[in-house]
């Protein structure tokens, strides 16, 4: 059966409280699709879907949740029960999940944890948020250098079922300083008698426990890897897994996007934030860019004589300061972006701007030949000039509010994000206003 089948039925059999076939059907689909399935359920019903299904699935199923979906599906499980439980997750999963809880239950957790278990969850969780130390693993092979490939095997064997990969295998001395890799396909090959040492490259793409984890995921989106190893000093301590930095890239393109919209960061996904953190979030700069858009009422009134003189030019108004928002919104987004992915640096600026001129010239005269028509036909010759004129340079000032804002705002040590939509629309508006009316001043003889 498809998933939307079986996950239609579960939906049902979870209402209908029939353990049995919620068992069944939890059996046919795979932890993310189990999560998945929960993220439309109550708490109570994904805390039954759980305790449905064995325990390295629902350890699996548990990390697939959002973090207010997994506290609310362990709030009423026993503290044995949910020790067990947490033992079986992923060691970057568990960390994740144990900073969530409050301080009282964080304390009673601990105590019920495996003694090995609970000192590397607490290893992991002193590391900073947003840092390589706060996403790593410390479920890798390490194997010492001086083993022999034979050896080696023989390690892994025993314990690769513990491990978030043994593709990759990490080689160290016997003070635990990294040395190097060599991937399993180099061991399998390699005569069994070849030390490790022999076979691994020296040369490795490492991160240390204090790189943001935004340039982790850029440095394996880079390489391609399929692990970074993380290192503290000369020891390797973790690594991040490229379906961590998946997760990293995903959450920093949507923040950025936020930022975009002038919407701050919204902790736990959209579909569980409370109404009162959304409004948080949208109100400041809504109100701020309230009294941004002053600029442009300013620069009507301060026209008003032109205005009334020719009162056609009222109905070209938001076509022109719109462009102008339009085109600026465009460029900023594009520099934003380029900016992220690294692709657009701060000395670009100079050579980016000549280009954006061009660019904004030819976008202007395109929209400034096509409303030029409407503006003939609406009111005359006159007018039609002053409005295709109006849009050209509208349209190249707003661009270059677009391009430069970013790289403002990366000069000051902000987020460029930060230049979004909305504000580089605001401040084009009000440019928009005045290069309007005061072209429409000097044409007309005003």
């Amino acid at each position: 059966m498809s998933y939307s089948i079986i996950a239609a039925e579960l939906h049902k059999a979870l209402q209908d409280q029939d353990t049995a076939l919620v068992e069944t059907l939890a059996s046919e689909l795979n932890p993310a699709d189990l999560a998945q399935v929960g993220h439309h359920e109550p708490a109570s019903r994904m805390a039954v879907l759980l305790h449905c299904v064995p325990l390295d699935k629902r350890a699996a199923t548990l990390g697939f949740l959002e973090p207010q979906e997994q506290l609310a599906a362990t709030a009423g499980m026993p503290v044995s029960e949910l020790a067990e439980l947490v033992a079986h997750m992923s060691a970057d999963e568990r960390v994740d999940y144990f900073k969530q809880l409050d301080r009282e239950r964080q304390q009673t957790l601990l105590k019920a944890l495996p003694p090995t278990v609970r000192d590397d969850l607490l290893k992991l969780a002193r590391h900073a948020e947003g840092t390589a130390g706060a996403i790593m693993t410390s479920a890798f092979m390490a194997i010492p250098a001086y083993y022999s490939v034979a050896r080696a095997m023989q390690t892994l064997r025993l314990k690769g079922a513990d491990v978030e990969t043994i593709y990759q295998v990490y080689c160290i001395d016997t003070s635990g300083r990294f040395l190097g890799t060599v991937s399993l396909r180099e061991i399998i090959l390699a005569s069994s008698e070849n030390q490790l040492a022999e076979l691994m490259t020296e040369e490795v793409i490492w991160v240390g426990i204090d790189t943001p984890q935004e340039e982790v995921a850029r440095l394996i989106a880079r390489y391609d890897l399929l692990a970074l190893p993380v290192l503290e000093g000369e020891r390797l301590v973790g690594i991040v897994t490229y379906d961590d930095a998946m997760d990293v890239a995903e959450e920093e393109a949507t923040e950025d996007m936020h930022k975009g919209m002038s919407i701050g960061k919204i902790e736990g996904g959209l579909r569980s934030a409370s109404l009162l953190d959304l409004y948080r979030k949208r109100v400041m700069w809504l109100v701020l860019l309230v009294f941004a858009n002053i600029f442009s009422g300013a620069g009507i009134a301060y026209f008003e004589e032109t205005i009334e003189a020719y009162i056609a030019l009222v109905f070209f108004l938001p076509l022109l300061v719109d462009s102008g928002g339009n085109a600026g919104s465009q460029a900023a987004t594009l520099m934003v972006r380029g900016m992220a992915t690294g692709d657009v640096r701060s000395r670009d600026w100079a050579r980016l701007l000549g280009r954006e001129v061009f660019v904004a010239a030819g976008l202007g005269l395109t929209m400034a030949l096509a409303v030029s028509v409407v503006g003939i036909f609406r009111a005359g010759t006159e007018i039609a000039m002053v409005v295709a004129m109006s849009m050209v340079l509208i349209v190249i000032v707003g661009s270059l509010i677009g391009m430069i804002l970013p790289f403002i705002l990366n000069r000051l040590g902000w987020d460029p994000a930060t230049a979004s939509a909305p504000l580089v629309t605001s401040i084009a508006d009000a440019s928009g206003v005045l290069i309007y009316f005061a072209i429409a001043t000097a044409v007309l003889g005003l």
